[in-house]
């Protein structure tokens, strides 16, 4: 049912889904407080994404391992620079293409390409689980990566089924953007401004403790969490909150961790009586 969350004020740590984030909670009735997490740019080395390209392009990959939808758009936006970006398709389109769930998926499309599997889980542990099941031998799988994030577990376990891995990536986080209105987003929620803080990344977590770490605000971010009502999209934001000390009370249900069942975890908790 629509405007469940009418009156409240959600915030949101913003990436490069939170257009799509925004109006979903907007359509519940939600006040939505925005903030900017950090911008994402292009790889500062550019050469090593070119490279990758025409080694897929002279021999395309057994597989393709696909961490995010964004990295395969910034691959191919590199691609169309140097002119072979029709090239790099026909390359993809021979391998066997396995999606860190469904936004991968859309990207894919987006050039006409489809996923060969999807994981069951949107981590690296589901793509783990899912690539254990298959017989890697001697394959030559190309691995697309993203930032903030240690990939030695997933690409140990490719290797250690057989596979040579080819990486890349494509793209880096620059937070000293995002600074001060993390640090005001802090403010608003220890003031009992907001009810409740949506994270749909682990990135968002640990960036918004770093910055607290940073500007000496631990303590004041733990009072504020306490005050607020923490929505997280699964078990991957929990945990990183949870290092920091701080508990969940908002999660989807059935182990979907996506935008709607997160909202609908929301709209199912501010509706119980208090």
């Amino acid at each position: 049912m629509p405007d469940k969350l009418t009156g409240r004020r959600i915030l949101i740590l913003e990436t490069r889904e939170e257009a799509q984030f925004l109006r979903l909670l907007q359509d519940q009735g939600a006040e939505v407080v925005r903030c900017p997490m950090f911008e994402i740019r292009d790889a500062e080395d550019s050469a090593a994404v070119e490279s990758w390209i025409k080694r897929a392009i002279a021999r395309p990959f057994d597989d393709l391992v696909l961490m995010t939808g964004e990295g395969l758009r910034r691959i191919m936006k590199v691609a169309a620079r140097i002119a072979v970006d029709a090239d790099l398709i026909a390359a993809l389109a021979k391998s066997r293409k396995f999606a860190r769930g469904p936004k991968p998926v859309r990207a894919l499309r987006e050039i006409g390409l489809e996923a060969q599997a999807v994981t069951d889980k949107p981590t690296s542990d589901g793509v783990i689980e899912t690539l254990a099941r298959l017989d890697l031998k001697d394959h030559w799988i190309g691995v697309q990566l993203y930032p903030e994030q240690d990939h030695s577990r997933l690409l140990g376990a490719i290797e250690g089924q057989g596979a040579r891995t080819d990486i890349v990536l494509p793209y880096e986080y620059d937070p000293k953007v995002a600074e001060s209105s993390i640090m005001a987003a802090i403010d608003e929620m220890a003031s009992g401004r907001i009810d409740c803080i949506a994270l749909t990344s682990r990135g968002q977590a640990r960036r918004l403790v770093e910055t607290a770490k940073t500007h000496h605000l631990e303590a004041k971010l733990k009072e504020a969490l306490k005050r607020t009502k923490i929505a997280s999209v699964g078990p991957v934001v929990s945990d990183e909150l949870k290092a920091f000390g701080i508990a969940t009370d908002i999660y989807p249900a059935n182990d979907a961790f996506f935008m709607r069942p997160l909202i609908a975890a929301m709209n199912d908790r501010f509706a119980q009586p208090t």
